[in-house]
């Protein structure tokens, strides 16, 4: 935090000392847990596949046309207009409406004219539409109950003003890009109209909106004893619900980000979470100035404001793009990353906000604090994402190399900060020097990385190998960091009085920060700007369908038809001894059937010719296994590091503002507090993005793990039944795809495949079933395929090639057991 000792702080936007706190910041925390908690709850359950995608819809209708309807109207009865601040509300609609033409005009003048429309229509929803009841409304209330209870009230106004305004903008673009890219072009500009209209019209949210405020005149402000608790029993029934289906609505969204979402991504995550929340603050600075004799604190209204704009973008804006089929990977990832990224911000703002006066010292010591704490939990989770990464032996690989050179980076960064917490305190001039050489010099490389590991993508971009040596971007990596922090050294004086690290050397340091930030800015954003166009030769796909905890993702290599494409993949030197081990098929028993299934399946089943692999195999020469180890091994993992990029950017360019803010305003007042927290948390906090993204291998932790709970469970069940018995369910399901479908899926995806020298398999993939299944119409979505083919599995219709996996919609060979 830029704040010396000697520095005089503005009062300008604060509280005087004297002032009690506009906002109670007590009930803030449990309320982000409850909130975060229920949205995890969720997120697991649609993961486990406990409630899959297409059962989810269910909860998500009775939330969006039952209860958030009644909840509306139940407010819009009881709303007491007197006490509305209307210059406030006209400020938010203001900021709202800035917001939207800006995204609106900025996005007509850059994207591709074929889908312009669209995606401004689209953006420009996905930035002004917050998730104000599910998520919103718990905050507000447990900040402004006690001090401020009038101001829970502007959230049913804003929120249903904003889709009746700005919404049917976004809706009439959307029909203008459905108009012209249909051939015919039926419709004229009045049935454009008349559906957007009608489309409003539709909306319950809206509709209840209306037939509130009517039945507010009616009622008196009052609802029926008769409909009072029926009401209430459906408005009550939204906050969990709501924050449930949130989190079912998050899995596998991010699996949807592809490399021309990239940029936009970026944009639209700026304009919700930091340009949004600075122009409803600014509005009501600019507009509620002259209305100051209504006695409520304009200071309080105003940071109101800002944490309203901080609010997240709302599910229904993915409802809308899947409603078009348009701009869908964006919007879905976009509201994911928004959500999560919102908790921190708001956290850390309304932390800030209710401090009355600031005096510098305890604001640096709070921050020296924050840093400490954030530091140490970091490096835990860097430590072990480092050793996954030596254990899975990925940093042997490119671009694995550089994300390890950035997770040692970070390490350093962290370990510098934890002792700069202590030697700071004391009067040592080398120690001083030594640390901060540490702490910067480990820093400045954390933000120059990033963008190194971009541009390695764009070079490894079209051949899939590095053009240039990579030790040159491992020296640039570290001696450009080093050389800054040399610079840095020996032509800058310290500040006096200042324990804050990024401060000690004053104005020359914020310059050399902001030089290397904007470097590696503008490397980055290039990098993956050009990631965004071209093509990766189907190397680089969408993220796959696991979530962010698995691996296996960009890489699909083509079925192996003879021994000569699989050796080629391994290691040089493998190649003859495989093929040597390979001459026979060691085979294991495969899993009995139940005598029903395979009397429904003795007339059709496949006939098993000598020389083909017709059982599990367990060769450890067996040439499908070793092709599944070798994707597993050679997977470059491109769109996690693109993710990695993508979220360290934003980082960045948070640092740069903070930098340019102090070099252009030497006052500065809560925002910039704000803001350095922020700074703090993301500097050091650095471990968990990598953690999140790299530190859960899913073949080294996750199966693993599931195997050896499996095991356990099985151990602890009685020995005298050896043989497992199948449920009904699992009985018919078999039954019915052994005597219906085997025969045509047996046909349309199993394939002979080598599995040695001179042994064949018939066998498939995971995903190939998965794919089967939808399009035959035996599941609806992804989730309830996975669990149609774990019950194919358990009932032993189906088995993995090595009985080492259950049933995964990945890139596994699987083949029918009879």
């Amino acid at each position: 935090m830029k704040v010396p000792a000697n520095l005089n702080i503005s009062y300008e936007d604060m509280d005087p000392p004297d002032t009690p706190p506009t906002m109670s910041i007590d009930k803030l925390f449990p309320a982000l847990l409850e909130c975060f908690g229920i949205i995890l709850c969720g997120y697991i359950a649609g993961r486990a596949n406990i409630i899959t995608s297409t059962q989810a819809k269910g909860l998500g209708n009775f939330v969006s046309k039952f209860a958030l309807p009644a909840l509306l109207f139940k407010n819009m009865v009881l709303l007491d207009f007197g006490n509305v601040i209307w210059p406030f509300l006209w400020s938010i609609l203001i900021a709202k409406v800035s917001v939207f033409f800006i995204v609106c005009v900025i996005t007509l003048l850059v994207a591709s004219p074929d889908t312009r429309f669209s995606k401004a229509g689209l953006f420009s929803i996905f930035a002004t539409q917050s998730n104000d009841f599910a998520l919103g409304y718990p905050i507000v209330e447990a900040l402004y109950k006690n001090t401020h209870p009038e101001y829970l009230q502007y959230i049913y106004l804003v929120a249903p003003v904003s889709l009746m305004l700005l919404n049917p903008i976004g809706f009439a673009f959307c029909e203008i890009q459905k108009w012209r890219d249909q051939r015919d072009r039926q419709q004229n500009k009045l049935q454009i109209v008349g559906v957007v209209i009608l489309q409003v019209l539709k909306n319950p949210i809206v509709f209840m909106v209306v037939i509130g405020i009517i039945f507010h005149f009616i009622l008196a402000q009052k609802i029926p004893a008769f409909m009072e608790q029926f009401v209430d029993g459906l408005a009550n029934s939204f906050g969990g619900a709501a924050l449930f289906y949130l989190g079912l609505s998050m899995v596998g969204q991010l699996g949807k980000l592809t490399r021309s979402t990239v940029v936009a991504l970026i944009l639209l995550i700026t304009a919700k979470l930091l340009v949004m929340p600075l122009i409803c603050r600014e509005m009501v600075e600019l507009l509620y100035a002259d209305h100051t004799n209504t006695g409520l604190n304009q200071s309080s209204l105003s940071n109101y404001a800002f944490l309203y704009g901080v609010f997240p973008t709302a599910p229904s804006v993915a409802i809308y793009a899947a409603h078009y089929n348009m701009e869908l990977q964006v919007v879905t990832s976009g509201m994911v990353l928004s959500t999560f990224l919102s908790a921190p911000i708001m956290y850390v703002s309304a932390w800030l906000l209710t401090i009355p006066w600031m005096d510098p010292k305890p604001l640096m010591d709070s921050l020296q604090n924050v840093s400490f704490n954030v530091s140490i939990i970091s490096l835990v989770t860097l430590v072990w994402t480092v050793t996954v990464m030596f254990l899975s032996k990925k940093f042997k690989r490119l671009p694995h190399m550089f994300s390890l050179n950035l997770f040692l980076a970070q390490i350093l960064a962290c370990v510098g900060m934890i002792l700069w917490n202590f030697v700071v305190r004391q009067d040592s001039f080398i120690g001083h020097v030594l640390t901060f050489t540490l702490l910067y010099g480990s820093l400045y490389s954390t933000y120059v990385w990033p963008g190194l590991i971009a541009f390695s993508l764009v070079l490894m971009k079209r051949g899939g190998e590095l053009k240039v040596a990579p030790g040159f971007l491992v020296i640039a990596g570290w001696g450009v960091p080093g050389l800054v922090a040399a610079v840095l050294l020996i032509t800058g004086k310290r500040m006096p009085d200042t324990i804050d690290s990024a401060f000690f050397y004053g104005t020359p340091q914020n310059i050399c920060t902001s030089v290397v930030l904007a470097f590696s800015i503008v490397l980055s954003g290039g990098s993956l700007m050009g990631l965004s166009r071209g093509t990766w030769d189907s190397k680089y796909q969408v993220l796959e369908r696991d979530s962010l905890l698995g691996t296996t993702e960009d890489l699909r290599p083509q079925s192996c038809p003879d021994t000569q494409t699989i050796p080629d993949m391994l290691e040089p030197g493998r190649a003859r001894s495989i093929n040597q081990e390979c001459h026979m098929c060691d085979c294991a028993p495969s899993q009995p059937m139940p005598d029903m299934i395979v009397s429904t399946n003795k007339n059709d089943a496949l006939l098993i010719e000598p020389g083909q692999c017709g059982t599990g195999c367990e060769s450890t020469g067996c040439l499908l296994a070793q092709e599944e180890q070798q994707r597993q091994l050679a997977d470059r993992q491109v769109a996690r590091h693109v993710l990695l990029c993508l979220l360290l950017t934003v980082s960045l360019l948070a640092n740069l503002s903070s930098c340019l803010w102090w070099l252009f305003n030497r006052v500065p007042g809560r925002l910039y507090l704000e803001l350095q927290f922020f700074c703090a948390v993301v500097n050091y906090g650095q471990g968990f993005i990598s953690f999140g993204i790299f530190g859960l291998d899913k073949h080294l932790i996750i199966l693993p793990f599931k195997k050896r709970m499996s095991s356990l469970w099985h151990s602890m069940k009685p020995e005298e039944q050896p043989q497992l018995v199948v449920s009904d369910d699992i009985m018919m399901t078999c039954t019915q795809f052994t005597k219906y479908h085997k025969e045509q899926c047996v046909r349309d995806i199993v394939q002979k495949k080598r599995c040695g020298e001179r042994m064949v398999a018939d066998t498939f993939l995971g995903s190939e079933l998965v794919e089967w299944l939808l399009q035959v119409g035996l599941s609806q979505d992804r989730g309830e395929a996975l669990l149609y083919g774990g019950r194919l599995q358990q009932g032993g219709v189906l088995q993995h090639i090595t009985q080492e996996y259950g049933f995964q919609d990945d890139e596994l060979h699987y083949r029918f057991t009879a």
